[in-house]
């Protein structure tokens, strides 16, 4: 076993490089720079000294330097916590992250949380009894979380709340807390907050967990050993987590790694559309304006992300199915 999870953990070093080379040579794909658009906007007031300031910006933000050398440079600092200067009001990128990256962990962890616990009741329930009325209304859940887009969920409720019951549901937090320290009235207003996010980024996930979880469970319970499980008399629920559940499960486990930038890149629309103080609206700016530096660490925090769900997903799949463990200990 733990040989299965150091190779799980030396594996995520190259990857992580990998995707941080990938990122950074896209973003800096397209022509032009960062610089470019500040620019056209100073020469479209006319004024002269245009060309001279962007030459200084290019040398600030290291833009002259090759491509290869501004890329080692980023991954040298970030062992320092130091992922270079933004663009945007030419700050460190490390400030303009630090608040909303802590905003956005949480809203996304909170929004695992509740597609895990969501979907799987719901998926058991409806596969425990399948064709009554609750199954229908799980299918239907199911149906809908599918095919209507996350953004257009949060229009929805933006339009019933302020209309039907006079409430504004942006942002996250109410705005006399907001560029204050944290305290507990902020903690609460944040958990106030968070209800509707979460259920309107997990609205896809949850419905696609419902739907993998209940056709594999019955699935199993269509097999064999449930019915000699039954014909020997043994509880219903004892049956049911025993043996089918156990079986069922690992697929629902597996999702852990994909759900994640699932979850991250459904967000980015969706937190511009209810004005949220996540990663999601400055990843966007920093793409449209080729922030290089601030746009490749977001996507690196995203893989980072993905990365450790896919460890956690393995590790939760040993740990449930002993083919697993042995499939490692005998590798080893």
């Amino acid at each position: 076993m733990l040989y299965f999870i150091a190779r799980r953990v030396l594996l995520m070093i190259p990857t992580l490089f990998i995707i941080s080379a990938l990122v950074y040579f896209i973003i800096d794909l397209p022509p032009g720079d960062c610089v470019t658009s500040q620019i056209e906007e100073l020469l479209a007031r006319g004024d002269p000294d245009a060309h001279q300031r962007a030459e200084e910006l290019r040398q600030l933000y290291g833009l002259n330097l090759p491509l290869w050398h501004r890329y080692l440079d980023w991954v040298a600092g970030i062992f320092r916590w130091d992922f270079g200067l933004s663009c945007q009001d030419t700050v460190p990128v490390a400030d303009l992250i630090s608040e909303r990256m802590m905003l956005t962990i949480i809203m996304e962890t909170c929004t695992i949380i509740f597609i895990w616990v969501v979907s799987f009741v719901i998926g058991v329930y409806a596969a425990t009894h399948q064709y009554k009325w609750g199954d229908y209304v799980a299918s239907f859940i199911g149906f809908i979380g599918l095919s209507i887009p996350n953004f257009l969920l949060a229009l929805v409720l933006l339009y019933v709340g302020k209309v039907y019951f006079g409430l504004s549901i942006g942002g996250l937090m109410d705005p006399e807390y907001i560029d204050k320290p944290l305290s507990w009235g902020k903690i609460v207003s944040v958990m106030q907050h968070l209800i509707i996010p979460v259920v309107v980024i997990g609205m896809s996930g949850t419905a696609g967990m419902i739907r993998r979880l209940r056709a594999n469970l019955l699935d199993e319970l269509q097999k064999q050993y449930v019915v000699t499980g039954r014909a020997k008399g043994l509880p219903p629920m004892r049956l049911l987590v025993k043996y089918p559940l156990r079986h069922a499960i690992n697929p629902f486990v597996a999702d852990i790694g994909g759900l994640l930038p699932d979850v991250i890149s459904g967000s980015v629309i969706v937190s511009v559309v209810l004005s949220l103080p996540t990663t999601g609206p400055m990843l966007l700016s920093a793409l449209k304006t080729q922030d290089v530096n601030l746009a490749a660490t977001f996507l690196l925090f995203v893989a980072v992300l993905t990365v450790i769900g896919m460890l956690i997903s393995d590790l939760a799949l040993a740990a449930l199915d002993p083919r697993i463990r042995f499939g490692a200990s005998s590798e080893k």
